[in-house]
């Protein structure tokens, strides 16, 4: 049977005209060659194919000769007086989205029935009506003249430090306005997938090209999730490090002591302190801090600050017990 246009249009053979013309309108717009910038060569095949469809049932003569005979009826059957010789000669795929849509919501219109701006109807048979082999389509930068495409809409994404070491999955739904097959601001919503991968920054920008607002004669913007760090209780990171501080008595940082930590990706760390303290004594463990995005395997240090908790009051006899320990004379 060839092509199986009521597959194409996703109705059943039973279809309506009014079915007809709702699938045709909901598939011409998903597959408009302004509105899939990015794959635009599948894009103009599934388009030719839709127009091609609805052009075939949704004429009376022509659906029931494919009804009965298949594409190759329509291909092979004597034309009317009406059409060029050559058998079936399909509409002008742009002529059609006119008719429904009028002025186009992606800024072009039809210049007439066989005379429109985008596409040419000189061919025959399916599908070479649409052009033959020449470049039937403007290229996307004259597109590009004609849409303007609005400034990305940016959004924060507020991850935990727990998020940004270890890597997650996070699911946002969003709302926004599009525009319908009737050519009006429509709502929509959509759950978007982000993979938060293990080290990234804050300010890491996440970009879903068009999946933001639309408006009329316009391309929909870009949606744009800028990656944001919470505070975290424990640790502060400073680009690929973790800085964590820590306070000891004055027994601790002279006679040593050791440190007890909770990792990020929920380790335990004992870190032995052998060196005299001194306030702000700084003690590095390498490999103990943020995964580096561009080196896999590698990640920065964990600083440990130390702060050094003096007493308050001492007697006498432990006064003249340090001046001994620290050879500060006395008896």
């Amino acid at each position: 049977m060839g092509v199986d246009y009521y597959n194409i249009l996703k109705v059943d053979r039973n279809a309506t005209e009014d079915d007809l013309k709702k699938a045709y309108r909901k598939l011409a717009m998903k597959w408009h060659p302004d509105k899939n910038p990015t794959n635009k060569k599948e894009a103009e095949a599934n388009f030719k194919q839709i127009s091609e469809a609805y052009d075939v049932l949704s004429d009376p003569q022509k659906r029931a000769i494919y009804d009965q005979h298949g594409e190759e009826g329509l291909k092979d059957r004597p034309p009317p007086d009406s059409e060029p010789s050559g058998g079936f000669n399909p509409r002008n795929a742009e002529d059609i989205f006119a008719e429904f849509f009028g002025s186009s919501p992606f800024g072009f219109g039809s210049s007439g029935p066989g005379k429109s701006k985008r596409f040419s109807s000189d061919g025959g048979g399916a599908f070479n009506g649409f052009g033959g082999n020449e470049n039937i389509f403007r290229t996307y930068s004259e597109r590009g003249n004609m849409l303007k495409k609005p400034p990305p809409v940016e959004t924060k994404l507020p991850c935990s430090l727990e998020e940004l070491y270890s890597g997650s999955t996070r699911k946002m739904k969003i709302s926004r306005t599009v525009i319908d097959a009737n050519g009006r601001p429509s709502p929509e919503t959509e759950i978007l997938t982000i993979e938060v991968k293990p080290g990234w920054k804050k300010g890491t920008k996440i970009t879903f090209p068009d999946k933001g607002n639309q408006q009329p004669n316009q391309q929909a913007a870009d949606l744009v999730f800028v990656i944001d760090e919470k505070p975290h209780d424990l640790f502060k990171r400073d680009s690929n490090d973790l800085i964590v501080s820590q306070r000891v008595s004055l027994a601790e940082a002279i006679g040593g002591t050791s440190i007890n930590l909770k990792t990020l990706d929920n380790r335990s760390l004992c870190i032995p302190v052998t060196d005299i303290v001194s306030p702000g004594y700084e003690l590095v463990v390498a490999n103990e801090g943020m995964p580096i995005t561009k080196e896999p395997g590698h990640r920065g240090d964990l600083r440990i600050i130390f702060e050094v908790k003096f007493p308050t009051r001492l007697t006498s006899e432990q006064r003249a017990g340090l001046k001994r320990a620290l050879g500060g004379g006395g008896a």
